[in-house]
């Protein structure tokens, strides 16, 4: 069962955000095999982005904790907050999985 990260960011991080960026999107695709999806959470109109949300296909806490903290933004101290949880692959792609 995979898991779910959910990080917030700092609120005076939207520059630290955009420095670190490229390095970040580099480490996700390093690491796409795992990934089921990822992305920034951001305002309803589409801009700015304020922490992230990823669905790691992985069974071990360990492991989805290892792949955030050692994740670019992390290292660079972006996020306020970091939420690790089981998440239950149930409606995927379309597909009830239940």
């Amino acid at each position: 069962m995979p898991y779910a990260i959910i990080t917030t960011d700092r609120a005076d991080a939207g520059e630290l955000r955009q420095q670190v960026r490229a390095e970040h999107l580099a480490y996700l695709d390093a690491h796409k095999q795992k990934l089921l999806a990822a992305g920034a959470k951001i305002a309803d109109d589409g801009s700015g982005g304020s922490g992230s949300i990823l669905l790691v296909d992985t069974d071990d806490r360990a492991e989805a904790e290892a792949f955030i903290a050692n994740d670019p933004f992390a290292l660079a101290g972006l996020f306020q907050s970091i939420e690790v949880v089981r998440w239950r692959k149930a409606f995927f792609a379309g597909e009830n999985l239940l």
